[in-house]
């Protein structure tokens, strides 16, 4: 596949406009798209529409195909296990490929203990079921989460989650047993240091909740949806030893920072921090539907026989795609690559930033880099620009995705497999949008 942007059609194209339209008479009104065209092949760092334009990835399907779209060891591998079988519950007939991802996830996970891994559909499908584990193992009801935090869209993971709309509005009421601590937000939270910020998150659970009535505290080590929203030093591991110190259950949600996304295999890494439980999804199945919960032996193995699973629960072809995956990561030094593309991605946009006094902050780690945009003169959030900035790249040809709970922040999220020109080109657009 041609790795370079080209655009044959104004954006949407013809054919993309025929399938939006059926989209709008088939599909029902709440699935929303961020962009109006429709793909018919992706690789690198290239999605190419049904018209035959060429879009830079920006976003890879939320932080899913990290290793590409089409990874050449991850279709032979799906190809090979749906020859053999696509399905046998392996709650009723068991196999391999189930036991060999859960022997991986054990093995790359922080940590030396003993450990024990399930294997799911979904990230919130896995929150849920770590919040489940950890309240069996603790005999405790309460889960702390934090301000900003995305965590998913079933019933529990929309109450863990903070931002209203579009996730939660009208869909309550929720699970209870739920609180909500304040993070640490260094852009801003006026030079608070990451301990004194974990003291003040925890000193409103301990007064509001109180540690012997939580089963968890769950944190995303760097937010998502959230505004990737990176912590000051200090803030996680004063938490997990908060945590270690009260028998609290410290669950580092890893969705969308995993599998060597932030330039480790884990953003948990970082900061030498070790989870009790660890979820993961998105990367970990280069684009197949698979997601884990990964533990202290002593508290997964807390939930009795039959407690845990589902029907498609660590599907054959999503192991074998995660077996792929996690092979090509290692094989093809693709946590050294989002190291070296957090770089380049921070040095083009701290120069962008050096004439704009719009873009308020640039954070994250490896190839998970957000710009934070906000009004010149207040620093307020400016959601309309982040919108208008978004919508010329996509005209212009380049698949970039907003978030933050103020809606005023742009996140990068690029295949590892991205090529150095296609993000120069990438930003070169960028650039042109926020020039107007």
């Amino acid at each position: 596949m041609e790795q370079r942007r080209r655009l044959v059609t104004a954006i949407p194209g013809p054919r993309s406009q025929e399938l939006m339209a059926r989209k709008k008479a088939a599909v029902a009104f709440g699935v929303g798209t961020t962009m109006p065209v429709f793909a018919a092949g992706a690789g690198g760092g290239v999605v190419v529409d049904v018209d035959g334009n060429h879009l830079i990835d920006l976003g890879s399907g939320i932080a899913v195909t990290s290793v590409g779209a089409s990874d050449p060891r991850v279709v032979a591998a799906v190809t090979e296990q749906v020859r053999a079988f696509t399905h046998t519950c392996f709650m009723v007939t068991p196999y391999e490929g189930y036991v060999a991802v859960a022997e991986a996830l054990n093995r790359l996970t922080p940590g030396t203990h003993d450990k024990r891994t399930a294997l799911f559909n979904s990230g919130a499908e896995a929150v849920e079921n770590a919040v489940k584990i950890a309240r069996l193992a603790t005999g405790r009801p309460a889960v702390a989460v934090f301000d900003h935090a995305y965590h998913g869209r079933t019933n529990l993971t929309m109450a863990m989650t903070a931002k209203s709309m579009p996730y939660k509005h009208g869909f309550g009421p929720f699970a209870p047993e739920v609180y909500r601590a304040p993070l640490s937000y260094p852009y801003r939270d006026g030079g608070l240091s990451g301990a004194d910020a974990a003291a003040r998150a925890i000193d409103q659970l301990d007064k509001q909740v109180g540690a012997a009535n939580l089963a968890a505290l769950v944190i995303e080590p760097i937010q998502g949806e959230g505004g990737f929203i990176t912590p000051a030093p200090g803030f996680l591991p004063a938490l997990a030893g908060w945590c270690r110190e009260h028998g609290v259950v410290f669950i580092a949600d890893e969705v969308q920072t995993g599998f060597a996304r932030t330039g480790a295999w884990f953003a948990s890494e970082h900061e030498n921090v070790v989870p009790d439980l660890i979820v993961t999804a998105k990367g970990i199945a280069g684009g197949l539907p698979l997601s884990a919960v990964t533990g202290r032996a002593e508290i997964m193995d807390a939930a009795h026989t039959g407690g845990l699973g589902g029907t498609y629960g660590g599907n054959p072809l999503a192991c074998a795609a995660a077996l792929a995956a996690i092979e090509t990561i290692e094989q093809d030094g693709l946590i050294a690559r989002a190291g070296r593309i957090g770089e380049l991605l921070t040095a083009r946009l701290s120069a962008l930033r050096d004439g704009d006094p719009r873009i308020g902050d640039i954070r994250g780690r490896g190839a998970m880099i957000a710009v934070e945009l906000v009004e010149a003169d207040s620093g307020r959030p400016d959601a309309a620009l982040a919108k208008a900035v978004a919508a010329a790249a996509h005209r212009r040809g380049v698949i970039v995705l907003t978030c933050g709970t103020y809606g005023n922040v742009l996140r990068f999220l690029p295949p590892l497999t991205i090529s150095d020109d296609l993000l120069h080109d990438a930003l070169d657009v960028l650039g042109e949008a926020l020039a107007g």
